[in-house]
């Protein structure tokens, strides 16, 4: 043992494997019914904890995508070729607000992750409540912002002028579900931040079931079009949002200890200096996405069409990245937050051997079955620019989403142990790279630019945080959370 430096190793070796049990199990006046299971991120080896935490999470992130991926398919499919593009031209954008969702509840999952770790339990009961009252007047504000603004966006957007009144009508009705959507996003990071990442997967199912019924319904058999597919959505999301906030009260009761207040400006502060990298990381892509999505839409509706069926697609294959670097962030909290910064390194190294055996699986089932899956959003006679341009991107992309998966690993230590300074400029180079690179090159060589500017920011947004990974500054950033 001193030979690895490890703590304690100058201890008879009877005393020192006394004391790691010990240490290994509940303290005491730990609460009634915890079991010592929520504890696996500290406790199992790292992989394993690592699989188990991330194997629902990957599975309730494909289940959301199928909200979109649904409503897309199902619209192409019945209602051609400009519906589907008036619905890819409002995706960038609910895109950026599902971030928006996903990155503040990053930011609390990884304080209440430390309060967890450290079993202050006081605290982590203050925590969610802030975290839960700061985000439902964020969504209400978004959302009413978002409703008189909606139809200056879609114009400034260059939207087609065939698909901007459908893209207008679709839009209003998801901000109208907004404060669902970030209920739903903020009560799935606090049950990850507690080791429950089963429960939002079980939800994520029902809804999502719900949601192609309904879709299918409205869409298919009652002729509602693209407004039937964003109520089916709608009323999907709002179902599982109530439920999921009842149940979360019910396992919150297992955890006692007196809360230090309902909001306190504290927690919120520390929140802030991780939730705003966080979503900035998490909507970089998205942003990305809406900010060349003009330079897009200026190719005409078969070219939107076709590139937005593909970016659904590259949407659902990025999950599987998103869940581990997720993953790692809960992972490095609670490992930190309990003195194991040992642990954090080689779980780094495990979740960058799953990242690349996604990705070589990603990239093999894109080769093979592009023109398929390309067809399943397009009806009996789509136009050859559309399917050429689906088809095109997704042969392109599929071999570069191992970049993604290292950049979202190194990123989720980074943010899972507070060091978001580098972090945060490495996400702003990444946006600048797939701006600059599409506004400037499109125009002069085509929209296979848009193409080639994604892999690039990727790449250079992991060489940037990955390169603060190997400083070590993270394990004494953490002592600021």
């Amino acid at each position: 043992p001193l030979a690895f430096g490890l703590p304690g190793a100058a201890e008879p070796p009877g005393k020192l494997c006394l004391r790691i049990c010990r240490d290994l199990q509940p303290e005491k006046g730990r609460e009634k019914g915890m079991s010592i299971s929520n504890d696996y991120l500290i406790t199992e080896k790292p992989l394993r904890a690592l699989i188990r935490f991330c194997a629902p999470m990957i599975a309730g992130n494909l289940f959301q995508q199928a909200y979109t991926i649904v409503d897309s398919a199902i619209v192409g499919h019945y209602n051609g070729e400009t519906a589907l593009a008036a619905v890819g031209a409002s995706y960038s954008l609910t895109t950026i607000f599902i971030c928006v969702a996903i990155g503040g509840g990053i930011g609390a999952s990884v304080i209440i992750s430390h309060h967890f770790g450290a079993r202050r339990y006081g605290q982590m009961r203050s925590a969610i409540s802030t975290a839960m009252l700061t985000f439902l007047g964020i969504s209400v504000l978004l959302s009413a912002v978002g409703l008189l603004f909606s139809r200056q966006i879609m114009a400034a957007l260059n939207t087609p002028a065939d698909a901007l009144e459908i893209a207008v009508r679709y839009l209003n009705v998801y901000f109208y579900g907004l404060p669902f959507l970030f209920m739903y996003n903020i009560l799935s990071a606090l049950f990850n931040a507690l080791g429950k990442s089963r429960i939002p997967l079980y939800f994520l199912i029902f809804s999502s079931l719900l949601n192609v019924a309904l879709d299918w319904y409205l869409v298919a058999v009652q002729g509602a079009g693209v407004l039937g597919a964003a109520y089916a959505t709608f009323l999907a999301q709002g179902i599982a949002a109530v439920l999921s906030f009842l149940v979360f009260c019910r396992e919150l009761r297992q955890y006692e200890g007196a809360s230090d207040g309902l909001f306190r400006q504290k927690e919120l502060l520390a929140m802030a200096r991780i939730a705003l990298p966080s979503i900035l990381q998490q909507s970089t892509v998205s942003i990305g996405m809406l900010l060349v999505q003009s330079v897009v839409n200026g190719f005409g509706t078969q070219v939107l069409a076709g590139f937005s069926a593909a970016m659904r697609i590259e949407s659902l294959c990025v999950v599987p990245m998103s869940a581990i670097g997720n993953a790692l962030s809960s992972y490095t909290a609670q490992n930190l937050g309990a003195g194991r910064a040992d642990r954090v390194t080689q779980g780094y190294r495990d979740a960058n051997r799953m990242v690349l055996l996604i990705a070589v699986f990603l990239c093999a089932a894109l080769e093979l079955f592009h023109s398929p899956i390309i067809a399943l959003f397009l009806d009996q006679a789509p136009s050859a620019q559309t399917v050429a341009t689906g088809e095109s991107y997704l042969r392109f992309i599929g071999f570069f989403f191992c970049l993604i998966g290292f950049k979202m690993a190194v990123d989720g230590v980074l943010r899972g142990a507070g060091d978001v300074r580098m972090f945060t400029i490495a996400n702003l180079v990444n946006l600048a790279i797939r701006v600059l690179l599409s506004w400037f090159g499109a125009p002069i060589w085509g929209v296979a630019v848009v193409w080639y500017a994604v892999p690039i920011g990727w790449l250079a947004n992991f060489c940037i945080s990955f390169a603060q990974y190997r400083t070590g500054a993270w394990r004494t950033q953490s002592l600021a959370l």
